[in-house]
């Protein structure tokens, strides 16, 4: 199936200020392989201690080098309780657009995590426990994959990759580390603009994989994604059943049997409606009444989302983008403070912890792996690419190929913590009741039972298409939930039934149960206040609003243009009446650009940098909850 080809000397970067300081290439040479006549694979095996801990597990990293443009990072793990040989195979992507599929490695699903201090620790509810796992940074440009490459730094303002003019970073940038060699955001050969224009690269990278470690695709494949996801995964993978309908010589077949979507965005029109069962309205009336109308008003979120479908045109589309964004979810931003990856967290939200970005740049651990590239945790020239044709509040086949998949026989799980925001639990179902399964009855909910013998959850499921709600889990539910986020994962790939895992699942499979999940977890845990540089910020808990000077004004400013919006004050007749807001704005000096980066990926803070200082002495990574006993 594949040939071993000329070996490849790796240019390693060596994390750092000085650009021209690279470590010499290893004296054992990585060797290159390609998959037939189509793409050149480079990778190292990695050592034990790296990630994995144990050292009959093999792991591996590299590239596939779909183009001269397009060299994609993945990094392999064996399965940890079965043969590699036999184990299903899944692949994991992080969402965005643009975010690394590291974020899932280090602090969900992978082998292991990084604490505070800079260990690396086991995971013991990592997905190797059920499967061989393969995670992808995608598209080009997200975090260790690149085009070609620049020596810059990163702008503190929105976490953007900046060229270093004559090889020279500035000081500041010197001190946080920042310095190094990154994937050229201005070049945009190969970089795509869109869920469906992003599949190909993706396909391609699991064929190069595939064909260089064949052994380790005997058994069926099994396609796991998160947030962003929501778009990814079912356009992914029908795109992936699409390509194994036309048999295209040289390829190997994909035998897809199951799509795991996490707190997916799927449908922007059903899920932009905000709404948490925590007894927590983040809003006075005020707010409340004026963001109602900036959705369902005339010319506001969902005009212009409809608008947009009714169209298919990238100016209309990333116009009605870039307005929700700006008056709907950075408004909770603005005006509460609080994290929209989990309702219950002030900003900064110190949950998952970020320690492993810093890991990723240490220049022992980029040999190690093969990395060509520092670590970026979000890449704003992909998140900017997409938004230039709306991409994110399109609909394109995100709806209509779940049910497609479901119909050809793949699992597809639904799966969301009831914590997030941003895709929040109550969207997430809408969406599964919009996507009626022909001949399936209506399921019910009943509770997830795991091994703890804690409820944490409920799900209902029709056949192989199940969602479950997740409580106490924000928008990250591996980390939160890690046990029961395994469980169902286990019950999806062999088949089992997600709630109890006792029942093989056929067409006639339904669970009988209420028709609504009506737990409330009450707001006790909700935090209205943070200790913060010695001093505490306040959230009134009547009114929700932030008093702390240097807050408040900035949220009264964002709530009065909200309240101009909605009213009617500016023309509003369609979707490019964005442009005259902007304009008006513009006028007034109140202008906002769109922040493009706050999109729909893993814990993504302002600026794209980590923010280990936030976490404080207490904080081990996994201290308050979630994956809690890691490291013990």
């Amino acid at each position: 199936m594949f040939s071993i080809v000329a070996v490849l000397l790796w240019s390693l970067l060596a994390a750092g200020p000085a650009f021209s300081q690279f470590l010499s290439p290893p004296t054992n040479l990585t060797t290159a392989s390609r998959h037939p006549a189509i793409y050149q694979v480079r990778y190292k095996d990695v050592p034990p201690g790296i990630c994995e801990q144990r050292d009959d597990i093999r792991s591996i990293s590299g590239y596939v080098d779909v183009s001269p443009e397009e060299h994609m990072f993945f990094w392999f793990f064996e399965a940890r309780n079965a043969d590699p040989t036999t184990a299903p195979l899944t692949t994991w992507i992080n969402g965005g657009p643009g975010t690394s599929s590291m974020v899932g490695l280090f602090q969900e699903i992978g082998p292991c995590a990084i604490d505070a201090n800079g260990n690396v620790v086991n995971n013991p509810y990592s997905w190797t426990n059920a499967s061989n796992l393969l995670f992808i940074d995608q598209p080009v440009q997200t975090g260790f994959s690149y085009s070609t490459t620049i020596p810059g730094y990163i702008n503190p303002e929105d976490g953007s990759v900046v060229l270093a003019q004559d090889d020279i970073c500035p000081s500041d940038e010197v001190t946080k580390g920042t310095c190094g060699t990154y994937s050229n955001p201005n070049d945009l050969i190969g970089l795509p603009v869109s869920t469906f224009t992003a599949a190909s690269a993706f396909y391609a990278t699991l064929q190069g994989f595939i064909g260089a470690f064949p052994q380790y695709a005997r058994e069926g494949f099994h396609f796991a994604t998160e947030s962003y996801g929501g778009h990814y995964g079912p356009v992914f993978a029908e795109y992936i059943e699409a390509q194994n309908a036309r048999q295209i010589p040289n390829t190997t077949k994909i035998s897809l049997e199951s799509v795991t979507i996490v707190n997916g965005w799927i449908n922007p029109l059903i899920q932009v409606s905000p709404g948490n069962t925590y007894d927590y309205m983040p809003y006075n009336d005020s707010a409340a009444s004026s963001l109602y109308s900036t959705v369902y008003g005339s010319g506001g979120c969902v005009d212009q989302l409809q608008n947009c479908k009714a169209t298919g045109t990238n100016s209309v589309c990333a116009a009605a983008d870039n307005f929700c964004l700006n008056y709907v979810e950075n408004f909770y931003d603005e005006v509460t403070g609080r994290d929209e990856d989990d309702i219950r967290e002030l900003e900064p939200d110190p949950y998952p912890p970020e320690s492993y970005v810093r890991y990723l740049n240490d220049a022992t651990v980029q040999a190690a792996i093969g990395a060509y590239v520092n670590y970026t945790e979000q890449s704003v020239a992909v998140a900017n690419a997409f938004n230039t044709t709306g991409d994110d509040g399109r609909l394109d086949g995100t709806t209509t190929e779940v049910l497609t998949l479901v119909e050809q026989g793949v699992a597809v799980t639904m799966v969301y913590g009831d914590a997030d925001y941003n895709s929040n639990w109550l969207g997430g179902e809408a969406v599964y009741n919009s996507i009626p399964v022909p001949g399936s009855s209506t399921p019910g909910y009943v509770d997830i039972s795991t091994s703890d013998l804690v409820v944490h959850g409920q799900a209902k499921q029709s056949g192989a298409f199940a969602f479950a709600r997740i409580y106490e889990s924000g928008h990250e539910v591996p980390y939160y939930q890690p046990l029961t986020a395994l469980a169902i994962f286990e019950r999806t790939i062999y088949r089992y039934d997600i709630a109890t895992g006792e029942d093989l699942v056929n067409r006639g499979f339904v669970t009988v149960g209420p028709a609504e999940s009506t737990f409330r977890e009450g707001n006790t845990t909700v935090k209205f206040a943070l200790e913060e540089s010695g001093g505490e910020t306040i959230v009134d808990a009547t009114t929700y609003e932030n008093v702390v000077d240097g807050e408040s004004a900035p949220s009264r400013q964002l709530l009065a243009e909200l309240e101009a919006v909605a009213k009617g004050k500016h023309a509003m007749a369609n979707a490019t009446a964005y442009g005259n807001v902007l304009e008006v704005l513009k006028e007034t000096g109140e202008e906002k650009d769109p922040i493009h980066v706050k999109k729909r990926g893993g814990k993504m803070r302002r600026g794209g940098l980590m923010r280990d200082d936030v976490t404080g002495g207490e904080n081990d990574g996994f201290s308050r909850r979630g994956l809690h006993d890691l490291g013990t």
